[in-house]
């Protein structure tokens, strides 16, 4: 069997207050645990990463790779569930569609729907509702009915269909906008749809206690507790003539730039040095060493990358990022913000677990007179 994986991934996370599926989930963010568990299937020759604009832009370049590919998403779920399959190649027998935030997917249930989508055309994941339901009138808060629960099941992802079938649905239906999920379109088509009876851990992440959650299944899964772990990491470059400043991964204005085989910012060095640190993995320099040329000017964020992929392959959280600048120029402060905002958004990480700050150096030695600046960096790592 072929088949492909479209990740729907595209949602403003409006009540997180920010795009839930990339938050910060036992060392990866919550969108890359789903990615892992359809990237590892050999059943699975493409997944199709769906995106909004801001995320395509901010992890986009990062998360391409492997079998993944990235598109941008529609103004609807069911747009973006178009694109996605705009983007399938034809050959596959299946296409299964997922939540991007339901982290807690398995090989096992999406086998179960591919089998069953392939022999009958339509399966998706479910499971029988255990609470008991009250229909209650829009509108008002009296309960009108209390219907026999054992007729309902709670639908999930993937929903899985034969690649003709899920075809026949969407252009059918191109201009529906409504539809919650595609098994609605394939009803629609007089098609059948089975159920596939799933795991009550594969539910969707969407307020923050299903972050909690979520952390405890995963770790049970992994059967071994995580403890904190603290790394310490420096960097210095010399400020040099002829040089753009680069630093958190910002380009500042400065007649000045860091002088270093990549791009010098000594503030992702001495962070990913940090991480790097807690989890007893080296330093930046014997994954980019300066002597190879294949490596002059790589930018920063690569190195964040390479880390961060370190750190999730380790099963690690990183928890908190403290880094302190000491510079005599240019004047920080008034970047702080920024600063702070970008080495966050590229570790994969709420504003919040990062603390910024900057320090002269009251005129002392290269750095006081202005020829270098130095970067202080100590990461709290959750680690097994």
């Amino acid at each position: 069997m072929r088949a492909a994986a479209i990740v729907v991934a595209g949602g403003s996370g409006s009540r997180m207050g920010r795009p839930k599926q990339f938050l910060p989930l036992a060392g990866a963010t919550v969108v890359e645990w789903s990615l892992r568990c359809f990237s590892a299937m050999d059943e699975i020759s493409q997944v199709i990463l769906v995106l909004g604009p801001e995320s395509l832009a901010e992890h986009g370049p990062r998360l391409a790779a492997g079998k993944v590919r990235v598109v941008a998403a529609g103004q609807t779920r069911m747009g973006s569930v178009r694109n996605g399959f705009a983007a399938v190649a034809g050959d596959v027998d299946a296409v299964a569609v997922h939540d991007g935030a339901r982290s807690m997917i398995t090989p096992e249930i999406v086998r179960a729907t591919l089998a069953e989508a392939v022999k009958s055309g339509a399966a998706v994941a479910a499971v029988p509702v255990k609470d008991t339901l009250k229909r209650v009138p829009k509108g008002r808060a009296v309960v009108s009915e209390t219907p026999d629960r054992a007729d309902y099941w709670a639908a999930q992802t993937p929903q899985t269909y034969r690649y003709d079938v899920l075809k026949e649905a969407l252009e059918r239906f191109r201009d529906d906008a409504d539809a919650t999920d595609e098994s609605q379109l394939i009803e629609r088509c007089g098609r059948s749809v089975a159920v596939v009876a799933s795991s009550y851990e594969n539910f969707k992440i969407t307020t923050p206690e299903d972050l909690i959650m979520a952390e405890a299944v995963l770790a049970a899964r992994a059967g071994a507790p995580r403890s904190t772990k603290v790394g310490f990491g420096f960097d210095i470059h010399r400020l040099v003539a002829g040089r753009e400043l680069w630093l958190g991964g910002l380009k500042l204005e400065h007649d000045k730039g860091l002088l270093g085989h990549s791009d010098g910012d000594a503030v992702l060095h001495a962070a990913c040095d940090a991480v790097l640190g807690a989890l007893g993995l080296g330093e930046i320099g014997m994954a980019f060493p300066p002597s190879d040329p294949k490596f002059k000017g790589l930018a920063s964020r690569e190195i964040v990358a390479h880390t961060a992929a370190k750190a999730a392959a380790a099963g690690a959280e990183i928890v908190h990022l403290d880094v302190t600048l000491i510079a005599e120029e240019p004047k920080l402060k008034p970047h702080y913000a920024a600063l702070k905002a970008s080495v966050a958004s590229l570790f994969g990480l709420p504003p919040e677990r990062v603390s910024l700050k900057a320090k002269t150096h009251e005129g002392l030695d290269a750095i006081g007179r202005g020829e270098a600046i130095s970067c202080h960096a100590v990461a709290t790592v959750l680690a097994r």
